[in-house]
């Protein structure tokens, strides 16, 4: 018999709002190089828009950057950080950068 609740999902660990804006302008910057993947498109128009999207989101991740190091947050804990991506779905997101597979191989 299947349980009628939803899954549990994985509870985001605790960040500062500047680790916050960081991860997510991340996440963010990596589905626009994935819009932009040539191996994954098919239309111009549409990477064409996620390259202009790509420059204000870059300054989004460049600004929660800076204001983690003006706070004096001057370490990346990075084990906590990829906990939230993982948790964000970031493997499933960052994957869509790469390659696909080959279908000859």
């Amino acid at each position: 018999m299947t349980s009628a609740w939803p899954p549990e999902f994985t509870p985001l660990p605790a960040l500062t709002r500047a680790e916050g804006a960081y991860v997510d302008g991340y996440l963010d910057v990596v589905d626009l190089v994935a819009r932009l993947n040539p191996a994954r498109t098919a239309r111009t128009y549409g990477a064409l828009r996620a390259a202009q999207a790509l420059v204000a989101q870059a300054v989004a991740l460049r600004d929660a950057l800076d204001l983690m190091h003006r706070r004096g947050e001057h370490e990346v804990h990075a084990p906590t950080l990829a906990r939230a991506l993982r948790a964000l779905d970031g493997e499933r997101r960052t994957g869509r950068v790469t390659l696909p597979q080959d279908p000859l191989d």
